[in-house]
């Protein structure tokens, strides 16, 4: 039924063609079955293992990676002698990389499902319903439940499905409704009619939603939606709807990974097509299918070599050790990839209650009456400190500390706090804080007393447990509670009967608290002192206008009127099941005082909005509490500031949904703060900053959060929040703390700043292994490398170094600068053709190195540079080759000076990327970062260990080098710093950077 809040009760009963009294027929509850389904969520078709699997090698330079490795084992099982092993080794090794990326890609795909399933423990079990075949109600599993039900709820029960409250069957019905709103205070429900058809689920005050928990009281009500049409359900199907995006990075890597993979298809085939003519060569027997195959596993090299077998690995190991330093501000990261998305976030959109505030109500400001004639009358007014529930604050008046047991006013209004008051203070042990039991308001005042001290309890050296209650125990001693009159929405106060604990006589005093107007209109007199005063419409209204003072300057405070009934009636003459009397017991009252309260904003709060405003960040509040308070703690905290105009950059829901769509692109675009949202604002907030490129982060903690934090790209749940949030977020705030955002923000950007380092090495290594590669086809030199050497290099050599660069402290103003652009290329311009010149050096001096062994070494063979292009002819009978033995072009001792060039010209560069991309190691020493220094230190001992130790150089197809050799090495590979040292000169010297600077590591 649509609208049902908006109808009277009649008209629902009418609708579903029910009476309160019998319920619903069988046949109505058949029909009513077989129309709207079972009242259940459905479960997630989520996708089957296999299917996540194969999503897993959709990547071209996946599909490449196990083509090769399909190639290189086909070919393997082809291979004689010694290199049948080795030849394994290659395509094992491959094999491993791509089941290990596809573990960690499944991995991540199932936690995305959890938010649906999550939110299945939200659904009741069973239900208490009223029908035609029994006389009295009777309780049904929750999933029998139909359209047109009559259902009873009492305190503790789970709502089964959404309810048109009928009537209510106690004082009051009191719902926690903290799983739909995040609002944890819990509302008071009545049955009249809601006649806003466009009213939040907040206003909707006679309806139950299913899936929210009876606080109190008891009620009958009609059952008007169920399963996937309740609220829960419409948030589950929105889930379900939303697709998991990839974060900015895994973006950029799919494209370069499309870009290498036509790259290297057609180098591949280039190579492959240029020794054509060699095919046929005296090396292959004369067999033009054999110099085929040989070529083939050429290519097959190269495209190892083009594809940077560790970066999956390094990434991951790089994002993990970024999530534990997140974990100790904090901030737990629940998927990798979300951490370096981090870095580019641009919006933040954060909940106000608890996020941007303590969520724990404080009273900060009360007046009492000094003095009252006539129609005048002056104020005492006070402020206290504290912002927590922590017993721990002081009572200022102008300026000045007083004790409260001074003011007989103030005494009254402690004494009027204790008593009239439900709620208690404990203190966590194992936490280390204080925590409220019971309402936030009650508990607010409760911590009030204990700061006000009235009654000069002495405090001293007592334990934090005793200490939470020790002052509103010394006043509940003092008087007996006899009864409390429930709050009620017409007279909108609350009050409790008490007697004095030692007096002989019955008689008692009434203590009473509620909105300020309802509770004035029915004072008589008003306190002074320890006088009663006449109240005159004077001094109510100077006590009215500085009650609107509170309520509606700068802080916006809820404020709170306290006030007595001296001489009530006799507690045997009330009648207490008429809450219709109630008013007239609470009439002919004293006003007391006035306390007025605020969630205060977290002290660390405007610091961090300071410094978002710094990095370019933009903060926009969105809550679902009144607009005026939203406005006030967004000027407190600094996201709007006194001289905003509010009309602009502040909007409610409703103005919201009033507003063309430009006009609604418009103010998303200025807006600062949302007040009186839905959960479908937030997603249309969302979808709104990504069609502006915005990268958003979304804060939330209920389950009607959870489809704006899966679709935004970073989704961060409260720690306190409820597990459908967190499943659907990438992040959970240990300590709900809008701080430790920021402070993962920060965090994020240096993390991305390290990955573009690492991602920039290890690509420069590749494109120096392909040119390698390239070179040596076509030149047509003997190999000087192999697939299993690339693939040691890739993995192991370059990894260590790659992962090392992952250590880089932060720059200083990492927070000074706008946050990146999402499409932001990772390699562009200039860095493009300084990799270049780089990556064809290495590639060049690779192959020179093992060239030098052959044309100009000592213990070489001392060929001219014809016969090492021409090796392939080699044979006794022909003269270009005379005298020489054809076996030495097989010499592991080329492939041993290639790949040791290689590895030291690769470490040699890992120390260029350690620092600013255009900062001289003259100004900026690697020594700063010890990691750095110590993988390398590691990746050559690993070189070493290969080169040194049986039986590894047989696997790797090389041999010991003597000390002649080592010194070549260094000669050919040193350079490498030079020639960079010289690009950054010239990038320098062309006015595009700074010599030497601090700042960012992007060009």
């Amino acid at each position: 039924m649509d609208n049902a809040h908006t109808k009277s009760v009649e008209e629902v009963y009418s609708h579903f063609s029910v009476n309160e009294s019998t319920g619903l027929g069988l046949d109505q509850v058949k029909r009513q079955k077989e129309k709207w389904g079972s009242n259940e969520l459905p479960a997630e078709e989520g996708k089957s293992l296999w299917e996540l699997v194969v999503e897993q090698f959709e990547d071209l330079l996946v599909r490449i990676l196990l083509l090769a490795a399909c190639i290189s084992f086909v070919l393997a099982l082809f291979e004689d002698g010694e290199e049948t092993i080795t030849a394994f080794v290659e395509p094992f090794v491959i094999l491993l990389i791509l089941i290990a990326n596809a573990i960690v890609g499944v991995w991540q795909e199932r936690n995305a499902e959890d938010a649906i399933e999550a939110l299945k423990e939200y659904e009741p079990e069973m239900g208490k319903v009223y029908r035609q075949d029994r006389k009295t109600v009777q309780r049904i599993k929750a999933k029998e439940i139909v359209p047109g039900d009559i259902v009873e709820v009492s305190v503790g029960d789970k709502v089964p499905a959404d309810i048109r409250l009928s009537s209510i069957k106690s004082t009051t019905l009191r719902v926690d409704q903290s799983i739909l709103t995040g609002e944890s205070v819990s509302v008071i429900k009545h049955t009249d009619p809601v006649p806003d058809p466009r009213a939040v689920n907040q206003d909707k005050k006679n309806m139950l939603f299913s899936g929210t928990n009876i606080s109190s009281g008891k009620a009958i009500g009609v059952v008007v939606a169920t399963g996937v049409n309740t609220e829960i359900g419409k948030i589950r199907d929105e889930m379900a709807a939303t697709e998991q995006e990839k974060t900015p990075l895994q973006q950029k890597l799919d494209e370069f990974g499309e870009q290498l993979s036509k790259v290297i298809s057609l180098i591949c085939i280039a190579v492959w097509m240029i020794n054509i003519g060699h095919f046929n060569d005296p090396v292959h027997g004369g067999s033009w299918i054999r110099g085929a195959v040989y070529y083939f596993k050429i290519a097959v090299a190269l495209a190892v070599a083009a594809i940077p077998e560790g970066l999956p690995a390094v990434i991951t190991t790089c994002l993990a050790l970024g999530t534990r330093r997140m974990a100790k501000k904090n901030a737990i990261v629940r998927s990798l990839p979300s951490v370096e998305t981090l870095g580019c976030t641009s919006v933040i959109c954060s909940d106000k209650t608890g996020t941007l505030t303590t969520n724990q109500m404080s009273v900060c400001r009360m007046f009492i009456l000094d003095k009252a004639e006539g129609n005048s009358c002056s104020l005492n007014e006070f402020t206290i400190t504290g912002s927590t529930y922590a017993p721990e604050g002081e009572v200022y008046q102008d300026g000045r500390l007083v004790k409260s047991s001074a003011y007989d006013g103030l005494v009254e209004i402690a004494t009027i706090c204790a008593l009239c008051n439900d709620s208690s203070l404990d203190y966590n042990e194992a936490k280390g804080v204080y925590e409220k039991v019971g309402e936030a308001t009650e508990t607010a005042l409760t911590c009030l007393v204990e700061k006000m001290n009235a009654f000069d309890t002495d405090i001293k050296g007592l334990s934090k447990i005793d200490r939470a209650n020790a002052c509103n125990s010394v006043i509940t001693q003092l008087m007996k509670k006899e009864f409390t009159l429930e709050f009620s929405r017409d007279r909108k106060s609350m009050s409790v009967y008490c007697t004095a604990n030692k007096a002989r006589s019955s008689l008692g005093k009434m203590f009473v608290k509620g909105a300020p107007e309802g509770v004035i209109d029915r004072c008589t007199h008003v306190r002074v002192g320890t006088n009663k005063v006449a109240m005159t419409p004077g001094i109510k209204e100077r006590i009215m206008s500085t009650i609107r003072e509170y309520g509606t300057g700068r802080d916006t405070l809820r404020c709170l009127a306290l006030a007595t009934r001296d001489a009530p009636p006799r507690k045997e003459d009330m009648v207490l099941v008429d809450c219709a009397r109630f008013a007239g017991y609470e009439s002919g009252l004293t006003f007391v005082g006035c306390v007025g309260m605020l969630d205060p904003p977290r002290t660390e709060v405007a610091a961090s909005i300071k410094l978002c405003r710094l990095a370019g960040i933009r903060v926009i509040m969105i809550t679902g509490d009144n607009k005026g308070t939203a406005v006030a703690i967004c000027r407190r905290i600094g996201i709007l500031s006194e001289e905003d105009d509010v009309d602009k950059m502040a909007f409610t829901g409703r103005e919201f949904d009033d507003l063309s769509p430009q006009a609604q692109r418009d103010a998303v675009t200025n807006a600062r703060c949302f007040a009186r949202v839905e959960p479908s604002h937030k997603s249309k907030i969302v979808e709104f900053l990504q069609g502006m490129d915005e990268i958003t982060a979304m804060t939330g903690d209920g389950v009607n959060d959870a489809p704006a934090l899966k679709k935004a790209e970073i989704g961060i749940a409260m720690g306190s929040g409820t597990a459908v949030a967190k499943s659907a977020s990438e992040m959970v705030l240990a300590d709900d703390n809008f701080s430790s955002i920021v402070a993962a923000v920060e965090e994020g950007r240096a993390i991305y700043n390290n990955m573009k380092q690492f991602i920039r090495y290890l690509i420069s290594s590749n494109v120096g292994e392909v040119v390698c590669i390239f070179l040596t086809a076509a030149l047509g030199f003997p190999e000087a490398l192999i697939p299993v050497q690339l693939l040691w290099v890739n993995l192991v050599t370059d990894g260590l170094p790659a992962t090392a660069l992952g250590f880089n402290p932060p720059d200083l103003d990492i927070m000074n600068k706008p946050p990146r652009s999402a499409k932001e290329p990772l390699i562009s311009g200039w860095l493009f053709f300084r990799y270049l010149a780089i990556g064809c050096y290495v590639g060049a001096a690779t192959v020179g190195a093992a060239t030098w062994w052959f044309v100009a070494a000592e213990d070489g063979p001392m060929i001219s540079l014809y016969q090492l292009s021409h090796f392939l002819q080699c044979s006794p009978d022909n003269p270009d080759f005379a005298d020489l033995e054809c076996h030495v072009f097989e010499s592991p001792y080329p492939m041993t000076m290639a790949l040791s060039v290689l590895v030291t010209i690769e470490m040699c560069n890992a120390l260029n990327r350690w620092n600013n991309l255009h900062s001289s190691l003259l100004r900026m020493p690697p020594w700063e970062n010890i990691w750095l220094l110590g993988a390398i230190c590691l990746s050559m001992s690993l070189h070493f260990l290969i080169l040194y130790v049986e039986p590894l150089p047989v696997i790797f197809q090389i041999t010991p080098l003597d000390l002649t050799q080592w010194l070549v090495v260094l000669k050919i590979s040193l350079p490498v710093i030079l020639l960079d040292e010289l690009l950054k000169f010239i990038f320098v010297a062309l006015g595009k950077g700074r010599w030497g600077g601090a700042g960012s590591r992007d060009p």
